[in-house]
């Protein structure tokens, strides 16, 4: 199954800083509605994703009732995603 959305680059600091792109409130309801089927435990959902012509895998965080899509440094740097962009995100679940 895929999602396809635009969400909005943010950070969090921590020791490093990361950054994740937002899944918006409408697409989260979706994931939410499969995430007992998809998840490995403490609500964390593994997932493709692509931004632009690159791809990875990740998990998807459960955060304030959404999810966060984590943008490791390498993968933004090829996307050309930078804090505060809005990418167009496509998530794929499972073995679609």
């Amino acid at each position: 199954m895929e999602i396809e959305f635009d969400g909005e680059v943010i950070e969090w600091r921590g020791p490093a800083p990361f950054f994740y792109a937002v899944v918006p409130p409408d697409a989260a309801d979706v994931i939410h509605e499969l995430a007992p089927m998809l998840t490995y435990g403490w609500g964390v959902i593994p997932a493709r994703v692509t931004i632009g012509s690159v791809t990875w895998t990740t998990s998807l965080f459960p955060k304030d009732g959404g999810y966060l899509v984590p943008l490791r440094a390498v993968e933004r740097r090829r996307a050309g995603v930078e804090l505060g962009d809005r990418p167009h995100v496509t998530l794929t679940f499972g073995d679609a």
